[in-house]
């Protein structure tokens, strides 16, 4: 075949590939009319890790599944839309990588709301102001987000999915490296590239900010200013990268929350994050951690946390495997109320990542 015999065969794909999308769509929405009189949620993470998993499983190549995830991604992005307006809150501004997170799970097509601080993606929600916020939760270097964590005390959302973004942080100005005399930054941004920022910019003067889109903001117009983010910030606010890949650790990356009303159903694979406080008595936290030992459920996570209601009193976060549905997670729930003063589900969700390439 020659070129105009290839175009012609592609025209023909488009035209059948186009007809198959909107057949796809319609089935889509009349789901959608199904779940809102039941009053069910319109997104479902449980179904969209069983659609990626399986049009991956089917796939023969050359298409990466990489590739095709961000496709089926989009194609599910455009339905959600048609089926409710759906408005998705964030921790901003805009280009951050928790919008870029917020993009990667729920497509292009929404719309998003970028707020001041975590407390607001908190109240949009719960007002019904938004459908989902997205939030940082912990990163594999400088650890856990606190006031996400706290924020869950006095909150009844659920955590309805999770979000795993590996991080590429940058070095971006518009003066050379060497002209570098004042560095912007996030302190989470500074933490994790502490190291490089040491050795390669020993006499900058440090001036920290309260995200990556404003360091990329103040250093696009001042000379001698570099600003440490990604690659989003650096073609919004066009600031050329001077350096790729300037965090210590290769294998950075952040986690981020969905929150929502309603947890999806169990998939075989889920998370459960819970909170419990326990009695001021020796052994007490033993007593308590042993409700998971007995029924074999392994612990991922566990932090503490100030209840900031009596002085010396502490809440523990934990995340286990396996979903509250299940019935050895529901035993070892109950037991876990035995020895503790309050314990409170925050959520159960599917246990994967969907986002294995690197944020820029």
């Amino acid at each position: 075949m020659n070129i105009p015999e290839h175009r012609k065969a592609i025209d023909k794909l488009d035209a059948h590939i186009i007809k198959l999308l909107n057949e796809r769509t319609k089935h889509v929405l009349t789901i959608g009319e199904i779940k809102r009189k039941s009053g069910e949620e319109i997104y479902a993470p449980h179904r969209e890790r069983a659609v990626l998993r399986r049009i991956c499983r089917r796939n023969q190549g050359p298409i990466t599944n990489e590739s095709l995830r961000a496709v089926y991604r989009e194609i599910m992005s455009s339905a959600l839309s048609l089926e409710k307006s759906l408005t998705v809150a964030y921790l901003g501004p805009e280009a951050t990588f928790t919008h870029q997170a917020a993009i990667r799970r729920f497509g292009s097509s929404l719309h998003y709301a970028s707020q001041k601080t975590i407390s607001d993606v908190f109240t949009e929600v719960s007002k019904r102001r938004a459908d989902y916020g997205v939030v940082p939760v912990e990163n594999s270097t400088e650890g856990v987000v606190t006031h996400t964590l706290d924020m869950f005390v006095d909150s009844d959302l659920k955590i309805v999915a999770q979000i795993v973004l590996p991080i590429q942080h940058c070095l971006i100005s518009n003066s050379p490296r060497s002209q570098i005399k004042k560095l912007y930054t996030h302190p989470q941004s500074l933490g994790q590239c502490r190291g490089w920022v040491q050795a390669n910019l020993p006499l900058a003067e440090i001036i920290e900010t309260s995200s990556n889109a404003r360091s990329a903001e103040l250093a696009a117009h001042e000379k001698g200013a570099a600003a440490i983010g990604g690659v989003l910030v650096s073609e919004k606010y066009r600031v050329p990268v001077l350096e790729f890949d300037i965090q210590d650790n290769a294998a950075n990356a952040t986690r981020f929350l969905v929150l929502g009303r309603q947890c999806s159903p169990p998939t075989g694979d889920d998370r459960c994050s819970l909170m419990f406080s326990i009695a001021d008595r020796p052994g007490a936290l033993y007593s308590a951690l042993v409700s998971f030992r007995r029924h074999r459920i392994n612990m991922t996570k566990i932090e503490s946390r100030p209840s900031k209601r009596k002085a010396w009193e502490y809440l523990f976060f934990v995340d286990c495997d396996g979903h509250e549905q299940d019935r050895k997670v529901a035993r070892a729930i109950s037991l876990l109320g035995e020895h503790c003063n309050y314990v409170k589900v925050l959520g159960s969700y599917p246990n994967y990542e969907i986002d294995t390439d690197r944020a820029r």
